[in-house]
């Protein structure tokens, strides 16, 4: 099961859980309203997974690749780690499938603070477009992530500040009728 937190406010190695102490935990409904869409999948049986093809058909993603995030693997590893952590957005939904290892997902709640979620094999996460986010492995320093799209992929992120995209504006309304 997915595990999310208010992160602490250090700068110390962005690998590290960073709780608050004592902890404030967030919920699956608290994600939920921030747009964050959780499911649990067998990553084990992934390639046959009748649950993934529902959920593939259903939400139209008709695009995936599978990469692996670890110095071994990922060419301009330093360089990757550092610019999957810059905050920034995207204009279309961010859909990624744990097949195995674990990292970090941070989202900013509606007003700017940090969350810090969890993820590990068998964890689907969907954030919507125009959320501010970034990612990160955690101290194990490996993870093999399905990417799914609609559509042809597209990998582009728009660093902070990035207000005047119209799908920041379309989050921010969701927020806003959210509250």
């Amino acid at each position: 099961m997915v595990e999310a937190w208010y992160m602490d406010e250090s700068q110390e190695d962005q690998r590290a859980p960073h709780r608050q102490r004592p902890n404030r935990a967030v919920s699956l409904e608290q994600l939920r309203r921030l747009g964050v869409v959780y499911r649990r999948l067998d990553a084990d049986n992934y390639e046959t997974d009748p649950c993934l093809k529902e959920i593939r058909r259903a939400e139209n993603y008709s695009w995936m690749d599978i990469v692996t995030i670890h110095k071994d693997k990922l060419p301009n590893y330093e360089e990757k780690i550092k610019t999957f952590y810059e905050e920034h957005l995207h204009l279309d939904d961010e859909i990624r499938y744990i097949l195995d290892g674990s990292g970090y997902f941070d989202v900013r709640d509606k007003d700017d603070k940090w969350i810090r979620i969890f993820m590990e094999k068998g964890d689907m996460i969907t954030l919507p477009a125009g959320i501010y986010h970034r990612f990160t492995l955690d101290e194990n320093n490996y993870v093999k992530a399905m990417r799914l799209f609609v559509g042809e992929p597209v990998w582009t992120a728009y660093n902070r500040p990035a207000d005047d995209f119209p799908a920041r504006k379309q989050y921010m309304k969701f927020l806003a009728d959210e509250a």
